[in-house]
Protein backbone atom coordinates (compact mmCIF):
# COMPACT_ATOMS: atom_id res chain seq x y z
CA UNK A 1 0.00 0.00 0.00
CA UNK A 2 0.79 3.48 -0.48
CA UNK A 3 1.02 6.05 2.40
CA UNK A 4 -2.19 8.25 0.26
CA UNK A 5 -4.16 4.81 -0.11
CA UNK A 6 -4.25 3.55 3.35
CA UNK A 7 -6.77 5.35 5.95
CA UNK A 8 -9.73 6.24 4.51
CA UNK A 9 -13.26 7.31 6.59
CA UNK A 10 -16.90 5.84 6.30
CA UNK A 11 -19.57 5.58 8.46
CA UNK A 12 -17.65 7.46 10.80
CA UNK A 13 -15.05 4.99 11.09
CA UNK A 14 -11.03 4.98 10.48
CA UNK A 15 -10.80 2.16 8.02
CA UNK A 16 -7.94 0.33 6.03
CA UNK A 17 -8.25 -1.26 2.57
CA UNK A 18 -7.68 -4.84 2.92
CA UNK A 19 -4.23 -6.02 1.69
CA UNK A 20 -2.24 -9.21 1.35
CA UNK A 21 0.46 -9.75 3.90
CA UNK A 22 2.50 -12.57 4.77
CA UNK A 23 2.72 -14.06 8.76
CA UNK A 24 5.88 -15.72 9.42
CA UNK A 25 7.14 -17.30 12.50
CA UNK A 26 9.28 -20.22 13.69
CA UNK A 27 7.27 -22.80 15.64
CA UNK A 28 6.38 -22.00 19.19
CA UNK A 29 6.86 -25.36 21.40
CA UNK A 30 3.45 -25.83 22.26
CA UNK A 31 2.72 -26.57 18.06
CA UNK A 32 5.19 -29.14 17.77
CA UNK A 33 3.72 -32.69 17.53
CA UNK A 34 0.37 -31.36 16.20
CA UNK A 35 -0.67 -30.60 12.56
CA UNK A 36 -0.96 -27.81 10.73
CA UNK A 37 -4.66 -27.58 10.89
CA UNK A 38 -4.98 -28.10 14.57
CA UNK A 39 -2.44 -25.17 15.00
CA UNK A 40 -4.15 -22.67 12.77
CA UNK A 41 -7.95 -23.96 13.73
CA UNK A 42 -7.28 -23.76 17.48
CA UNK A 43 -4.34 -21.16 18.04
CA UNK A 44 -5.81 -18.54 15.32
CA UNK A 45 -9.30 -18.05 16.21
CA UNK A 46 -10.31 -15.27 13.60
CA UNK A 47 -11.03 -17.51 10.82
CA UNK A 48 -13.04 -20.82 10.75
CA UNK A 49 -12.02 -23.95 10.24
CA UNK A 50 -13.03 -24.01 6.49
CA UNK A 51 -11.13 -20.88 5.80
CA UNK A 52 -8.24 -23.05 6.96
CA UNK A 53 -8.96 -25.87 4.95
CA UNK A 54 -9.11 -24.19 1.85
CA UNK A 55 -5.74 -21.68 2.68
CA UNK A 56 -3.76 -25.31 3.09
CA UNK A 57 -5.34 -26.40 -0.01
CA UNK A 58 -4.42 -23.62 -2.12
CA UNK A 59 -0.65 -23.09 -0.86
CA UNK A 60 -1.31 -20.19 1.48
CA UNK A 61 -0.19 -22.24 4.51
CA UNK A 62 3.24 -23.52 4.12
CA UNK A 63 6.44 -24.78 6.58
CA UNK A 64 9.86 -24.10 5.63
CA UNK A 65 8.30 -22.63 1.88
CA UNK A 66 7.00 -26.13 1.04
CA UNK A 67 3.37 -27.04 0.75
CA UNK A 68 1.93 -28.98 3.26
CA UNK A 69 -1.47 -30.95 4.05
CA UNK A 70 -3.93 -31.29 6.62
CA UNK A 71 -1.82 -33.83 8.98
CA UNK A 72 1.33 -32.59 8.02
CA UNK A 73 3.35 -32.56 11.63
CA UNK A 74 4.66 -29.27 13.21
CA UNK A 75 8.69 -29.84 13.95
CA UNK A 76 11.03 -28.09 16.25
CA UNK A 77 12.41 -25.26 14.11
CA UNK A 78 9.67 -24.76 11.63
CA UNK A 79 9.22 -22.02 9.55
CA UNK A 80 5.59 -21.53 9.67
CA UNK A 81 4.63 -19.01 6.66
CA UNK A 82 0.53 -17.67 6.14
CA UNK A 83 -0.10 -15.41 3.36
CA UNK A 84 -3.48 -13.51 3.97
CA UNK A 85 -6.20 -11.25 2.82
CA UNK A 86 -5.87 -9.15 5.68
CA UNK A 87 -9.15 -6.91 7.14
CA UNK A 88 -8.03 -4.95 9.97
CA UNK A 89 -10.52 -4.07 12.08
CA UNK A 90 -11.66 -0.10 11.81
CA UNK A 91 -11.37 2.81 14.75
CA UNK A 92 -12.18 5.73 16.27
CA UNK A 93 -11.78 8.51 13.38
CA UNK A 94 -11.02 10.67 16.63
CA UNK A 95 -7.37 12.06 15.90
CA UNK A 96 -4.36 11.30 17.71
CA UNK A 97 -4.00 14.06 20.10
CA UNK A 98 -0.11 15.74 19.98
CA UNK A 99 0.16 17.51 22.94
CA UNK A 100 3.67 18.54 23.43
CA UNK A 101 6.72 17.86 21.56
CA UNK A 102 10.08 18.56 23.67
CA UNK A 103 13.59 19.78 22.34
CA UNK A 104 15.33 16.64 23.67
CA UNK A 105 12.69 14.01 22.51
CA UNK A 106 9.84 13.71 24.17
CA UNK A 107 6.38 12.95 22.57
CA UNK A 108 3.54 13.45 24.87
CA UNK A 109 -0.20 12.49 22.92
CA UNK A 110 -3.76 11.75 23.81
CA UNK A 111 -4.97 8.73 21.83
CA UNK A 112 -8.22 7.66 21.42
CA UNK A 113 -10.19 4.41 22.73
CA UNK A 114 -10.05 1.69 20.08
CA UNK A 115 -6.53 2.18 18.61
CA UNK A 116 -3.83 -0.07 19.87
CA UNK A 117 -0.25 1.61 20.48
CA UNK A 118 1.86 -1.67 18.64
CA UNK A 119 1.16 -3.74 15.67
CA UNK A 120 -0.15 -6.82 17.02
CA UNK A 121 -3.00 -9.64 15.79
CA UNK A 122 -5.49 -8.37 13.11
CA UNK A 123 -3.68 -4.62 13.93
CA UNK A 124 -1.07 -3.43 11.98
CA UNK A 125 -1.43 0.57 9.91
CA UNK A 126 -4.93 1.27 12.36
CA UNK A 127 -1.90 1.50 15.65
CA UNK A 128 -0.49 4.46 17.34
CA UNK A 129 2.73 4.05 16.44
CA UNK A 130 1.75 3.22 12.55
CA UNK A 131 -0.11 6.30 12.54
CA UNK A 132 2.41 8.76 13.97
CA UNK A 133 4.46 7.53 11.12
CA UNK A 134 2.25 7.72 8.36
CA UNK A 135 0.06 10.89 9.34
CA UNK A 136 2.94 12.85 11.46
CA UNK A 137 6.00 11.74 9.92
CA UNK A 138 7.61 10.38 12.92
CA UNK A 139 10.20 7.68 12.61
CA UNK A 140 11.81 6.87 15.70
CA UNK A 141 9.33 5.89 18.13
CA UNK A 142 9.53 4.42 21.69
CA UNK A 143 6.81 3.99 23.67
CA UNK A 144 6.65 4.43 27.73
CA UNK A 145 3.44 3.87 28.63
CA UNK A 146 1.68 1.51 27.23
CA UNK A 147 -2.21 2.03 27.56
CA UNK A 148 -4.93 -0.95 26.32
CA UNK A 149 -6.29 -0.65 22.74
CA UNK A 150 -9.62 0.48 24.62
CA UNK A 151 -8.30 2.76 27.30
CA UNK A 152 -8.14 6.36 25.99
CA UNK A 153 -5.23 8.66 27.12
CA UNK A 154 -2.09 10.23 28.00
CA UNK A 155 0.83 8.47 26.17
CA UNK A 156 4.65 9.36 26.79
CA UNK A 157 6.72 8.68 23.65
CA UNK A 158 10.62 8.84 23.58
CA UNK A 159 11.87 10.10 20.27
CA UNK A 160 14.95 8.74 20.97
CA UNK A 161 16.60 5.66 22.72
CA UNK A 162 17.93 7.80 25.33
CA UNK A 163 14.72 9.72 26.55
CA UNK A 164 12.99 6.36 26.50
CA UNK A 165 15.35 5.15 28.95
CA UNK A 166 15.14 8.14 31.34
CA UNK A 167 11.63 8.30 31.40
CA UNK A 168 11.63 4.28 31.63
CA UNK A 169 13.69 4.38 34.81
CA UNK A 170 11.72 7.02 36.28
CA UNK A 171 8.64 4.34 36.07
CA UNK A 172 10.99 2.11 37.40
CA UNK A 173 12.02 4.36 40.42
CA UNK A 174 8.04 5.49 40.88
CA UNK A 175 9.40 8.93 40.19
CA UNK A 176 6.02 9.40 38.00
CA UNK A 177 2.46 9.98 39.10
CA UNK A 178 -0.03 8.64 37.13
CA UNK A 179 -3.69 9.53 37.75
CA UNK A 180 -6.66 8.50 35.55
CA UNK A 181 -10.22 8.82 35.91
CA UNK A 182 -12.95 6.09 35.34
CA UNK A 183 -16.91 5.43 35.31
CA UNK A 184 -17.96 2.23 37.52
CA UNK A 185 -21.16 0.59 38.14
CA UNK A 186 -22.61 1.42 41.50
CA UNK A 187 -22.37 3.78 44.10
CA UNK A 188 -18.66 3.77 45.01
CA UNK A 189 -17.65 4.80 48.82
CA UNK A 190 -16.66 8.05 49.59
CA UNK A 191 -13.54 9.04 51.29
CA UNK A 192 -9.78 7.95 49.85
CA UNK A 193 -9.82 3.92 49.23
CA UNK A 194 -7.08 1.68 48.61
CA UNK A 195 -6.74 -1.26 47.05
CA UNK A 196 -3.32 -3.66 47.73
CA UNK A 197 -4.56 -7.00 46.67
CA UNK A 198 -1.49 -8.29 44.83
CA UNK A 199 -2.33 -9.40 40.32
CA UNK A 200 -1.36 -11.82 38.56
CA UNK A 201 -1.49 -13.54 34.92
CA UNK A 202 -4.60 -15.95 34.42
CA UNK A 203 -4.14 -16.27 30.51
CA UNK A 204 -2.09 -14.40 28.70
CA UNK A 205 -3.80 -15.15 25.21
CA UNK A 206 -6.51 -13.94 26.60
CA UNK A 207 -5.40 -11.01 28.05
CA UNK A 208 -6.86 -11.63 31.69
CA UNK A 209 -5.35 -10.76 34.75
CA UNK A 210 -7.07 -11.45 38.16
CA UNK A 211 -5.88 -11.04 41.95
CA UNK A 212 -3.75 -13.96 43.94
CA UNK A 213 -2.96 -13.27 47.32
CA UNK A 214 -0.58 -15.97 47.21
CA UNK A 215 1.31 -15.67 43.52
CA UNK A 216 0.30 -12.26 42.75
CA UNK A 217 2.52 -9.14 41.88
CA UNK A 218 2.58 -6.50 44.56
CA UNK A 219 0.19 -3.70 43.46
CA UNK A 220 -1.73 -0.62 45.15
CA UNK A 221 -4.24 1.92 43.61
CA UNK A 222 -5.74 4.73 45.06
CA UNK A 223 -9.87 5.25 44.76
CA UNK A 224 -11.47 8.85 45.19
CA UNK A 225 -15.28 9.42 44.47
CA UNK A 226 -15.31 12.57 42.05
CA UNK A 227 -19.33 12.43 41.96
CA UNK A 228 -22.41 9.95 41.51
CA UNK A 229 -25.83 9.83 40.82
CA UNK A 230 -26.84 6.53 42.32
CA UNK A 231 -26.19 3.95 39.28
CA UNK A 232 -22.93 5.36 38.30
CA UNK A 233 -19.97 6.85 40.08
CA UNK A 234 -16.58 8.98 38.17
CA UNK A 235 -13.60 7.85 40.47
CA UNK A 236 -9.94 9.41 40.21
CA UNK A 237 -7.72 6.46 40.34
CA UNK A 238 -3.76 6.66 41.03
CA UNK A 239 -2.04 3.62 40.44
CA UNK A 240 1.03 3.28 42.54
CA UNK A 241 2.55 0.33 40.52
CA UNK A 242 1.96 -0.91 36.66
CA UNK A 243 0.61 -4.11 36.81
CA UNK A 244 -1.13 -4.88 33.48
CA UNK A 245 -5.39 -4.52 33.73
CA UNK A 246 -4.32 -3.56 37.27
CA UNK A 247 -7.25 -0.66 37.45
CA UNK A 248 -9.52 -2.79 36.08
CA UNK A 249 -9.08 -5.82 38.63
CA UNK A 250 -9.04 -3.81 41.25
CA UNK A 251 -12.18 -2.38 40.74
CA UNK A 252 -13.42 -5.58 40.19
CA UNK A 253 -12.56 -6.97 43.11
CA UNK A 254 -13.65 -3.76 44.99
CA UNK A 255 -17.18 -4.87 43.88
CA UNK A 256 -17.44 -1.93 41.05
CA UNK A 257 -16.20 -2.73 37.65
CA UNK A 258 -15.96 -0.30 34.60
CA UNK A 259 -19.54 0.29 33.67
CA UNK A 260 -18.48 -1.16 30.13
CA UNK A 261 -16.01 -3.08 30.68
CA UNK A 262 -16.66 -6.47 28.42
CA UNK A 263 -13.83 -8.29 29.80
CA UNK A 264 -13.86 -7.54 33.96
CA UNK A 265 -17.66 -6.29 33.87
CA UNK A 266 -19.02 -9.50 32.08
CA UNK A 267 -21.35 -12.33 33.88
CA UNK A 268 -21.26 -14.91 31.61
CA UNK A 269 -17.72 -15.44 32.54
CA UNK A 270 -17.83 -13.83 36.11
CA UNK A 271 -21.08 -15.04 37.34
CA UNK A 272 -23.44 -12.59 39.32
CA UNK A 273 -21.37 -11.39 41.68
CA UNK A 274 -18.97 -10.12 38.93
CA UNK A 275 -15.46 -11.37 41.04
CA UNK A 276 -16.01 -9.24 43.57
CA UNK A 277 -13.60 -9.98 46.77
CA UNK A 278 -12.03 -12.76 44.20
CA UNK A 279 -15.07 -14.63 44.90
CA UNK A 280 -15.82 -17.23 41.12
CA UNK A 281 -18.78 -19.54 40.30
CA UNK A 282 -17.69 -23.34 40.82
CA UNK A 283 -16.26 -25.06 37.96
CA UNK A 284 -18.82 -26.99 36.22
CA UNK A 285 -17.54 -30.80 35.66
CA UNK A 286 -17.37 -31.11 32.11
CA UNK A 287 -14.73 -28.53 32.08
CA UNK A 288 -11.24 -29.87 33.75
CA UNK A 289 -7.49 -28.43 33.59
CA UNK A 290 -6.44 -29.80 30.31
CA UNK A 291 -9.04 -28.32 28.77
CA UNK A 292 -7.99 -24.83 27.74
CA UNK A 293 -7.30 -25.01 23.63
CA UNK A 294 -9.54 -22.40 22.14
CA UNK A 295 -12.51 -24.49 20.15
CA UNK A 296 -12.82 -22.25 16.69
CA UNK A 297 -15.67 -25.08 16.14
CA UNK A 298 -17.82 -24.32 19.07
CA UNK A 299 -21.49 -23.77 17.11
CA UNK A 300 -23.53 -23.67 20.68
CA UNK A 301 -21.05 -22.46 23.62
CA UNK A 302 -21.92 -23.92 27.02
CA UNK A 303 -23.19 -21.64 29.99
CA UNK A 304 -23.64 -23.07 32.89
CA UNK A 305 -24.51 -21.69 36.19
CA UNK A 306 -22.60 -21.51 39.21
CA UNK A 307 -23.00 -24.65 40.71
CA UNK A 308 -21.56 -23.41 44.22
CA UNK A 309 -19.28 -20.32 44.78
CA UNK A 310 -15.31 -20.60 45.73
CA UNK A 311 -13.75 -17.69 47.19
CA UNK A 312 -10.66 -16.89 46.01
CA UNK A 313 -8.75 -14.20 48.02
CA UNK A 314 -8.21 -16.35 51.31
CA UNK A 315 -5.70 -19.42 50.76
CA UNK A 316 -6.73 -22.18 48.77
CA UNK A 317 -4.42 -24.89 47.84
CA UNK A 318 -2.86 -25.07 44.12
CA UNK A 319 -5.18 -27.92 43.35
CA UNK A 320 -8.17 -25.64 43.53
CA UNK A 321 -6.91 -22.72 42.51
CA UNK A 322 -6.41 -23.82 38.94
CA UNK A 323 -9.33 -26.03 39.07
CA UNK A 324 -11.22 -22.18 39.77
CA UNK A 325 -9.98 -21.04 36.82
CA UNK A 326 -9.95 -23.39 34.29
CA UNK A 327 -13.38 -22.65 34.54
CA UNK A 328 -12.95 -18.64 34.28
CA UNK A 329 -10.36 -19.62 31.34
CA UNK A 330 -12.95 -21.30 29.45
CA UNK A 331 -16.31 -19.78 30.29
CA UNK A 332 -13.92 -16.79 28.78
CA UNK A 333 -13.09 -18.51 25.80
CA UNK A 334 -17.17 -20.09 25.08
CA UNK A 335 -18.06 -16.30 25.71
CA UNK A 336 -15.75 -14.77 22.88
CA UNK A 337 -16.67 -17.71 20.71
CA UNK A 338 -19.92 -17.28 20.70
CA UNK A 339 -19.28 -12.80 20.19
CA UNK A 340 -17.52 -13.99 16.82
CA UNK A 341 -20.35 -16.24 15.80
CA UNK A 342 -23.30 -13.91 16.87
CA UNK A 343 -21.22 -11.00 14.83
CA UNK A 344 -21.11 -12.78 11.82
CA UNK A 345 -24.82 -14.02 11.98
CA UNK A 346 -25.80 -10.12 13.10
CA UNK A 347 -23.87 -8.60 9.62
CA UNK A 348 -27.26 -7.70 7.90
CA UNK A 349 -30.26 -9.65 7.54
CA UNK A 350 -29.10 -12.12 4.91
CA UNK A 351 -26.16 -13.13 7.08
CA UNK A 352 -22.56 -12.11 6.85
CA UNK A 353 -20.77 -10.55 3.90
CA UNK A 354 -18.32 -12.23 2.28
CA UNK A 355 -15.05 -10.70 0.78
CA UNK A 356 -15.02 -11.40 -3.13
CA UNK A 357 -11.38 -11.95 -2.43
CA UNK A 358 -10.75 -14.46 0.10
CA UNK A 359 -14.35 -15.65 0.82
CA UNK A 360 -13.85 -14.77 4.31
CA UNK A 361 -16.76 -13.20 6.23
CA UNK A 362 -16.92 -9.76 7.14
CA UNK A 363 -17.14 -8.33 10.77
CA UNK A 364 -19.44 -5.62 11.15
CA UNK A 365 -18.63 -2.88 12.56
CA UNK A 366 -18.41 -1.76 15.87
CA UNK A 367 -20.82 -0.32 17.80
CA UNK A 368 -19.93 3.38 19.60
CA UNK A 369 -19.36 1.74 23.00
CA UNK A 370 -17.51 -1.10 21.61
CA UNK A 371 -15.03 1.59 20.69
CA UNK A 372 -13.63 2.60 24.42
CA UNK A 373 -13.92 1.31 27.66
CA UNK A 374 -14.54 4.41 30.39
CA UNK A 375 -11.02 4.16 31.70
CA UNK A 376 -8.56 7.61 30.96
CA UNK A 377 -5.27 8.45 31.61
CA UNK A 378 -5.46 11.98 32.37
CA UNK A 379 -2.44 13.45 34.03
CA UNK A 380 1.44 12.54 33.82
CA UNK A 381 3.25 13.99 36.57
CA UNK A 382 7.52 13.63 36.60
CA UNK A 383 10.74 15.32 37.74
CA UNK A 384 9.72 19.53 36.89
CA UNK A 385 6.68 18.23 34.47
CA UNK A 386 3.28 17.73 34.08
CA UNK A 387 1.00 17.12 31.18
CA UNK A 388 -2.67 16.31 31.04
CA UNK A 389 -5.38 15.83 28.79
CA UNK A 390 -9.04 16.86 28.46
CA UNK A 391 -11.30 15.18 30.20
CA UNK A 392 -13.68 12.95 27.95
CA UNK A 393 -17.19 13.64 27.94
CA UNK A 394 -18.27 10.51 30.50
CA UNK A 395 -15.92 11.79 32.98
CA UNK A 396 -17.62 15.22 33.00
CA UNK A 397 -20.71 14.12 35.38
CA UNK A 398 -23.13 11.56 35.83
Amino acid sequence: LQDCEIFYTEDGLQRIKPYYHQFATYAKGRWVGRSVFDVFTKEFRDRNTEYYEKAIESGLIELNGNKVDKDTIVRNGDLVTHYIHRHEPPVSTQPLGIIRETEDGLLVIDKPGSIPVHPSGRYSYNTVLRILEIKHGYKSLYPVNRLDRLTSGLMLIGLNADMARRLKTNMVEHTIQKEYVCKVIGEFPLGRIICEQPIRVVAHKLALNCVDPEKGKPSLTEFVRLCTDGKYSILYCRPKTGRTHQIRVHLQFLGFPIANDPLYNNKEVWGNDLGKDGTLPATPDQYNDNDLAVNLTLQKPVFDPALRPTKMAGKCDEECNNHAWTGVIKRMEDWQAKQDVVRQVNCNSDGPRMCDVCANPSMPDPTLDQLCIWLHAWRYSGPGWTFKTPLPDWAKGV
